[in-house]
């Protein structure tokens, strides 16, 4: 089935999650291709992709088949959906471009394919690193015998998963161990099938346990051996907080090609005629000049395109562009991401979970609750870091706690008697108003990460004061509502910050300290006008057990062993420990005192964020590369970015913050929380050894 004439290809996005938006930009750099149509349970998610890239808002797959307005689909949902919506959309005549992994299992697989077959529509996977030009150049060695011959390969994937440490816990690929091997071993299986074939998988190891909240256990380290052949193939995955290796190495009897797939560079070591001492010499020089190369082409690439064509977003043009190549003639798809090809990569991905010592199958069985919760406290925002910690603690201070969440799944089936999970969106004023029944007190920890000032407004100011309407109406107790010290002006080293201390001008600021301040500024007037019965917590720098390593509000992270400091990381930083945090929460809403007020809940001075980073080594041995940052450098490249983001780009939205932000950044001005400890009682740690007990070797940095 053809596309006839030169009508643009129609293409509508199941799913309107973090994946889609790499999908949309692809298809808009792709030619003859267009985004028609956005399907997802949240109307608000898919309207939110179509605002900048096009097209109508389903929130049903059925409606969006019915509608007639597209040719193919980019299935995106999670994996478990796959099947289902694959085997509709091909019975409806639609192609079908479908997320890693495909489906579940090779079985399911195999359905897909043989549903294509009989519509006579496309079927193709979404291996998206075989897009990459790099992977194309690798893959010509290999068949020119520019390598000679292969005797193996190395496939890696060393790269930190920080949901296993930090959370949100109830993912889908968080719920089975197996689910951390369909997730990712899609990306080195896909190599090795395209290069060599299906695998023949003879070995698994697992190792680096961790534990969750919930008490199920999940392997961080996967090392598969297989052989292709004569050809020995090693699959490594590392998920804890690690150096990013994701590399295909390919080893020849002349030369060993690396390809880094997350960078898009390939770099050839080969050996040479030359004498003993010439010889390495010439070798090196070499590597050092392909390195040169490649690092200049992408560099050049990037700037060119103005960072369009990074090489993420250049593996889903490839895959896209294929796809849709393949679309337009009516076939047959590339073979790269054919459904043969999908079938493969699932196979092995089958043999392999065979292996694992519980097949994959392990389910924690909490003891079936005696009791149903009476909730009488609601966490919005309960699976985020200072979420989960506050449920638990309410909990053990006797409150049963209902938690709204965008799902049905949180990690709390240990305490299944005491916490109720309610599914909800904060747009949805009746649903909230329901949540809130039988409630005393509202913790509002949600928070909204959007790139224009409009986005802010509707999804996190609209959000805060709708969930304060349904709070006014609920007639609940207390709602408490966390903002941010971002939203002070941090850049100056007198004087100290108090609750008292005004923001001053807010629209030369980041965003999310903007917003932030908007929220307060409202429901504030709220309570003023009223009656709201609020209180706002503005916590620092939390760490602790549950808290990334990688924080962003220490510094520019580049890994996880390097980080540039927001200034010279010689300045005191408002740390605040996440069970001291959410200490002082709950006060919040104990105290009568604190209704009206805000509180900054920032621990005693002790650290600069060298002084952490060193406690790190000293503690955990483990040295994290530190840079100095110039604020005044990161406001210059953001003015320019920005510039050409206006005017190449015509995104005439895109904020400017001002140097002083980018000062604020690194947190300069030194805090005062005499406030909260007077009248909240609040007593955070100020013993500095102990708090390095608790912020830094309990806290599980980097997973084992």
């Amino acid at each position: 089935m053809a596309i006839e004439g030169n009508r643009n290809i129609r293409v509508g996005l199941i799913g309107a999650g973090y994946i889609a938006g790499w999908h949309a930009e692809a298809i808009r750099a792709t030619k003859g291709v267009e985004l028609s149509a956005v399907c997802d349970l949240s109307e608000a998610a898919a309207s939110a992709l179509t605002a900048s890239h096009g097209g109508t808002v389903f929130s049903d797959p059925a409606e969006m088949i019915a509608a007639g307005n597209c040719d193919a689909v980019h299935i995106l949902t999670p994996p478990p959906s796959h099947r289902a919506l694959a085997e509709q959309c091909l019975a409806a005549g639609l192609h079908c471009l479908i997320e890693k992994p495909v489906a579940l299992s090779a079985e399911d697989t195999r359905a897909i394919s043989a549903a294509a077959e009989a519509s006579g529509a496309l079927f193709a996977a979404s291996h998206n690193f075989l897009g990459l030009p790099g992977y194309l150049r690798l893959k010509a060695m290999a068949e020119t015998g520019r390598l000679g011959r292969i005797t193996g390969a190395t496939f890696n994937w060393h790269f930190p998963l920080a949901p296993l440490r930090s959370g949100p816990f109830g993912l889908w690929l968080l719920a089975e161990p197996k689910n951390l091997l369909l997730e990712l071993a899609p990306h080195l299986f896909a190599f090795a099938a395209d290069l060599f074939g299906a695998p023949k998988i003879e070995h698994l190891s697992l190792g680096k346990p961790i534990t969750l909240p919930e008490g199920q256990v999940r392997p961080q380290s996967f090392r598969i051996l297989a052989r292709t052949g004569d050809i020995d193939l090693t699959f490594n995955l590392s998920l804890v907080e690690t150096a990013d290796d994701r590399s295909v190495t390919l080893h020849g009897s002349g030369g060993v090609a690396r390809l880094d797939y997350a960078a898009d560079t390939l770099v050839l070591a080969a050996p040479n005629a030359s004498d003993i001492i010439v010889n390495p010499l010439r070798l090196q020089a070499g590597l050092a000049a392909a390195h040169l190369r490649e690092g200049v082409v992408n560099a050049a690439r990037q700037v060119v395109s103005l960072n369009r064509k990074s090489p993420y977003g250049l593996s889903f043009q490839g895959t896209i562009g294929a796809f849709h190549q393949a679309v337009r003639k009516g076939g047959p798809v590339d073979p790269r991401f054919a459904a043969y090809a999908a079938e493969t990569v699932m196979q092995a991905i089958d043999d392999t979970i065979a292996l694992m010592p519980d097949q994959g199958a392990e389910t924690l069985r909490h003891p079936k609750p005696r009791r149903k919760p009476k909730p009488d406290m609601l966490v919005i925002g309960g699976t985020g870091f200072i979420g989960r910690a506050l449920t638990r603690a309410l909990v053990a201070r006797g409150h049963d706690v209902r938690v709204l969440t965008r799902g049905r799944a949180a990690p709390f089936g240990d305490l299944a008697g005491r916490v109720e999970v309610f599914a909800a969106s904060l747009k949805d004023r009746a649903a909230l108003e329901r949540a809130m029944q039988g409630i005393s007190a509202v913790f509002n920890l949600a928070k909204s990460v959007d790139s224009t000032w409009q986005d802010c407004l509707d999804n996190d100011v609209a959000v805060a004061t709708n969930i304060a309407e349904a709070a006014l109406a609920a007639g609940v107790r207390r709602l408490v509502y966390t903002g941010t010290i971002a939203s002070y002006d941090m850049s100056r080293p007198t004087p100290a910050i108090t609750e008292a201390t005004p923001f001053g001008d807010m629209t030369r600021r980041n965003l999310y300290a903007r917003s932030k301040a908007e929220c307060e500024a409202r429901l504030m007037a709220m309570h003023r006008d009223r009656g709201l019965p609020l209180v706002i917590a503005r916590p620092g720098i939390v760490v602790g057990q549950g808290g990334p390593l990688q924080h962003w509000g220490i510094g520019r992270w580049h890994g996880a062993g390097n980080v540039r400091l927001w200034n010279s990381g010689r300045n005191i930083l408002p740390f605040v420990l996440i069970d001291d945090c959410v200490e002082g929460l709950i006060l919040m809403a104990e105290q009568d005192a604190a209704i009206g007020r805000s509180f900054n809940l920032t621990g005693a001075p002790m650290l600069t964020a060298r002084d952490y980073f060193q406690a790190i080594r000293d503690r955990l041995g483990a040295g994290i590369a530190v840079s100095p940052g110039q604020p005044g450098l990161f406001w210059l490249l953001d003015a320019v970015k920005g510039s050409l983001k206006r005017h190449a780009l015509g995104r005439r939205n895109v904020p400017q913050p001002s140097l002083a932000d980018w000062r604020a950044r690194g947190h300069v001005t030194p805090f005062d929380n005499t406030l909260p400890v007077q009248v909240l009682g609040w007593q955070p740690e100020t013993d500095r050894e102990r708090f390095l007990d608790r912020a830094i070797t309990e806290a599980n940095l980097f997973g084992f």
